[in-house]
């Protein structure tokens, strides 16, 4: 059984997000030194580094090549509702 097919067998899950936060948390991914990042299981590191490279996988090339105008644009747009 290649890589491809148990990557089929694995139980996945969607979730839509507004473009301006999938901008802004690609972002912070491509910054963020993982081997920094506290954390409690060796899984909650791999899970950050699973989501990169799906966002890198998956997402529309204009989120994983936003200009840094762009990156400010949406954190502007999160941060304007956050309420707190």
């Amino acid at each position: 059984m290649g890589a491809d097919e148990s990557q089929e067998s694995v139980p996945t899950v969607n979730v839509r997000l507004w473009r301006a936060d999938a901008v802004v948390l690609f972002d912070r991914l491509m910054s963020t030194d993982l081997n920094a990042v506290p954390i409690t299981h060796p899984a909650q590191k791999q899970a950050l580094a699973d989501l990169l490279s799906r966002f890198e996988w998956a997402c529309d090339v204009d989120i994983t090549d936003s200009t840094a105008t762009e990156i400010a644009a949406a954190q502007e747009e999160v941060a304007k509702d956050m309420g707190w």
